[in-house]
């Protein structure tokens, strides 16, 4: 039940602030500084791959 309630708030927040979730499940690295980019160009990319992440 703790799994799912993570996860449900990952994705939520993977919704409002993509780098951020990013952040949380893969921590500082390459997927973050790739998604803060994919967030400066569009921001649905950088949704799509924050939701990658949360749920990979």
């Amino acid at each position: 039940m703790a799994d799912e309630t993570n996860k449900l708030l990952l994705i939520i927040i993977a919704i409002l602030l993509p780098p951020l979730a990013v952040g949380l499940t893969k921590g500082i690295g390459g997927h973050l500084v790739l998604n803060i980019v994919l967030c400066l160009v569009f921001w649905l990319p950088g949704l799509v791959h924050a939701l990658w992440c949360v749920l990979g």
